[in-house]
């Protein structure tokens, strides 16, 4: 049994979990979420007695590796956290040094997008592939990418970002850029779209489940919005429709690139998959390449909701795998 350690840091929450994995099966036994704070100092000491606290608390004294998520730009190489937007204070901290010198077990660091990747490889919807492709299509539009049997992460940790394609010259603006993947598949970028198309619809008379007056369109969500697009609201599902036409532009990109075998994608997709599939689809077949689609599958993660607990126990996961098959 393998006995690995998760650490989570997000710009508002971190975690911290331990999960044994026998076989091609995990286990979560334990997990803590608490704030992040402005040091990074305070947040780490947090997080080191908090693992020490589960450690305790599940009555185990070694652990087999430990893996980091976090969002980007990281240097995984080095163990750097590089100031994330979300973590602006955070300057080339080492954070893998931090608790390799403790533990002296194998310590991974990955960005959230290429963790949630190795966990839908190792133990959701990508299991068994050789060449895979995670899009988080959450609140912002990233990908990690699967190729030959292994993560792959670029020159400097930059492949996947696949949230700054251009697929129109105007649109929502996502990752700093006009018509981007991001900003018409994400979050973000939905908000965006839905609290214009809103305004228009209003204006010209018509009513809509998203929003009843153009002075609370300012609070728009992309929840608000599908829940809108499940009740057959008109205005909803043409805001959707636009979606998963852009949607199937940039997963046709990345099959004629990348020639997958499966395109697994999380959250939003996820919940709106009965809207979006038909939509993409329709789109894929007539922009990508058909012998590249004919053996590529577009799944929903398997994980589900709970993918981004398995991320960073998946960057523990493959880190001991690295280092056992160096040592081999």
């Amino acid at each position: 049994m393998t006995i690995l350690v998760g650490i989570d840091i997000g710009g508002t929450k971190c975690a911290v979990s331990i999960g044994t994995v026998e076989e091609n099966s995990i286990k979560i036994h334990s997990k803590e979420r608490f704030s992040t704070t402005s040091s990074h100092e305070t947040t780490l000491k947090r997080i080191e007695d908090t693992l020490e606290q589960l450690m305790r608390r599940l009555e185990i004294s070694n652990i087999d590796a430990i893996g980091i998520s976090c969002g980007g730009p990281l240097d995984s190489e080095r163990g750097l956290i590089l100031s994330p937007p979300n973590l602006p204070n955070w300057e080339s901290i080492n954070v893998v040094s931090l608790f390799k010198n403790k533990y002296h077990v194998p310590v991974g660091l990955q960005n959230d997008a290429n963790a949630c990747a190795l966990a839908e490889w190792k133990w959701g919807a990508g299991k068994g592939c050789r060449n895979m492709i995670f899009l988080t299509f959450g609140t912002g539009m990233g990908a990690g990418l699967i190729i030959n049997g292994e993560l792959y992460t670029g020159t400097n940790d930059m492949a996947g970002e696949v949230g700054h394609i251009r697929l129109e010259n105007e649109g929502p603006m996502g990752f700093g850029k006009e018509g981007s993947f991001e900003g018409f598949c994400s979050g973000g970028g939905i908000e965006k779209l839905a609290r214009k198309e809103v305004a228009k619809w209003l204006l010209e008379g018509q009513s809509t489940l998203i929003c009843h007056s153009i002075e609370q369109s300012d609070q728009i969500t992309t929840k608000k919005v599908g829940e809108a697009a499940q009740k057959q609201d008109p205005l909803a599902l043409n805001i959707f429709k636009q979606v998963g036409e852009k949607l199937g532009k940039g997963l046709a990109i990345l099959v004629d690139i990348l020639n997958p075998e499966r395109i697994v994608i999380g959250s939003i997709y996820l919940r709106q998959q009965d809207i979006l599939e038909p939509i993409v689809m329709s789109i894929l077949k007539n922009e990508s390449l058909p012998t590249a689609l004919s053996v590529c599958e577009i799944v929903p993660a398997g994980l589900g909701e709970e993918v981004g607990d398995y991320a960073s126990l998946s960057v523990a996961w493959n880190i001991l795998n690295k280092v056992t098959k160096n040592q081999d």
